[in-house]
């Protein structure tokens, strides 16, 4: 799906929703775009290449120092470390008065994930990992709501369950991908209430239970993302037809995943250019 890339650091990296598409704003799709760039680099600094979690953890504080000197209004550096990233993100923080505790929120769901991977840690229930959707999830929807200066408590709580329907659907999607790489997103005690082993995870087997566990976990996605979909009728014009897209790409892979019969451990489902079709015509009549 489309992204605005900077030709510094063109983005190449797979993914299922429209970020800062032709449906924006026209004056919203740079600021959209630094937000953008800002979360993908520091995700990566988090997940990819083949740095040990200390390196991960310590980039991080770096970013992060970079990212309170750009908000402190301290000159970008053409040579500084990720100026790409903090030149156009500091304009947007004080164009737009940006509530850069939402981006705080952001990295600290980055560190978290580093820690719980490094030693293979799982989220102990559906509260915790809810916790953590609202750190790596829900300030970006937040974010773009204060660009169009959307407000409203209802308006901030529907992002919140599209937000965090994102995350979900991305986790139930990527279990073959995580899973491999000591990312367990799977709640324990729903794997210990469908009688999930973590060794049966571990081996990626498909079973009833599995299936079971996996089928739960996506409804309660969809639950979240049909709740909060009311929000597309809150936000005007062509950012609210590209939240539109949004939400049905969401329902689309949780279409997948269900014609895959959930067997996500094993396969991952991905968006196909004959989806979007379907997704606006599904768009249309929300």
């Amino acid at each position: 799906m489309s992204a605005i890339a900077s030709p510094a650091a063109p983005i190449t990296h797979y993914e299922n929703f429209p970020v800062a598409s032709w449906l924006c704003p026209a004056r919203l799709r740079a600021p959209i775009g630094a937000i953008y760039h800002f979360a993908r680099t520091a995700d990566d600094l988090a997940d990819e290449g083949e740095a040990s979690p200390a390196e991960r953890l310590e980039a991080l504080t770096a970013y992060r120092q970079a990212l309170q000197a750009a908000a402190d209004g301290q000159p970008v550096a053409p040579d500084q470390a990720w100026a790409w990233v903090f030149a156009p993100l500091q304009q947007v923080i004080k164009t737009h008065q940006l509530p850069t505790q939402l981006l705080h929120d952001l990295l600290d769901a980055f560190v978290q994930d580093v820690e719980k991977t490094r030693v293979g840690a799982g989220y102990a229930d559906q509260a915790e990992l809810l916790a953590y959707c609202a750190r790596s999830a829900n300030p970006v929807g937040r974010l773009l709501l204060h660009l169009y200066g959307v407000t409203e408590p209802q308006a901030l709580q529907n992002s919140d369950l599209i937000c965090t329907a994102l995350q979900l659907i991305n986790f139930w999607q990527d279990l073959s991908v995580d899973i491999p790489r000591g990312r367990f997103y799977l709640p324990q005690a729903d794997c210990v209430r469908h009688g999930v082993t973590q060794t049966e995870l571990l081996a990626r087997q498909v079973t009833q239970s599995t299936t079971n566990l996996i089928a739960e976990q996506s409804a309660a996605a969809r639950a979240s993302m049909l709740k909060g979909s009311k929000l597309v009728h809150r936000i005007p014009g062509r950012a609210g037809w590209e939240l539109r897209l949004v939400v049905q790409g969401g329902l689309r892979i949780l279409d997948r995943i269900e014609a895959l019969e959930f067997a996500t451990l094993q396969t991952r489902p991905t968006l196909r250019r004959r989806d979007l079709a379907l997704m606006a015509w599904r768009a249309l009549w929300m």
